[in-house]
């Protein structure tokens, strides 16, 4: 199975949600594209996060110095993201794909992450509860729509909120992992109990 992890925005927490996944499926990880943060990267927090012996972790096909759209730090970096020199690892493994920001975050002038969205990747969408959530929500499942791509489940961020969760499912249809609480820290202890706890609904995709 793969599995690609985007999210309605950035920092609503897809490497969180990626490790959870990661970990419950001892999978692979893998991000293509990662602007700034080369010190402390998604895929340093996923090798944090995790604790089985199973994931490894596969070097990201652009590593761009600056924390920017992947367009601009590309640019900065005197480069051109050529989204067909991002090649997908090979593994026997199941495999975790985390975008990044948003779905229409370019990559350059033409492409955007919806782009590195393959067929046979089973989407999931992180969504974090804030004002403004439920149309950002929306929106990118309405253009995963119109891209013909179906949305394989949907990880909310933040403590309940049900009126948010329950008009997001009513009108998407999409069914509901699980919710990641506002955890005071994440370690690969807290991982792993939303790991478990997601289990059956991820092995369900």
């Amino acid at each position: 199975m793969k599995i690609f992890v985007t999210g309605i925005g950035t920092d609503v927490g897809k490497t969180v949600a990626s490790a959870i996944i990661t970990e419950a499926l001892e999978a692979d990880y893998w991000k293509p594209v990662q602007a700034g943060d080369l010190e402390n990267s998604d895929s340093h927090k996923i090798e944090r996060y995790i604790s089985n012996r199973q994931t490894i972790i596969h070097p990201s096909a652009y590593k761009l110095m600056t924390p920017a759209s992947p367009h601009l730090s590309a640019m900065l970096d005197n480069i051109i993201i050529d989204i067909n020199k991002i090649t997908e690892p090979e593994t026997d493994n199941h495999l975790v794909v985390e975008g990044a920001g948003g779905l229409l975050v370019p990559l350059n002038d033409t492409d955007t992450i919806a782009n590195l969205i393959q067929p046979d990747y089973k989407v999931i969408i992180v969504s974090r509860h804030y004002l403004g959530s439920i149309n950002h929500t929306l929106l990118t499942c309405e253009v995963m729509k119109n891209r013909g791509i179906t949305i394989s489940g949907i990880i909310f961020n933040g403590d309940e909120n049900s009126s948010t969760e329950e008009i997001i499912l009513k009108k998407t249809g999409i069914p509901m992992i699980g919710r990641i609480e506002n955890e005071p820290y994440f370690d690969a202890n807290v991982v792993k109990y939303y790991a478990d706890k997601f289990l059956e609904k991820l092995l369900g995709l």
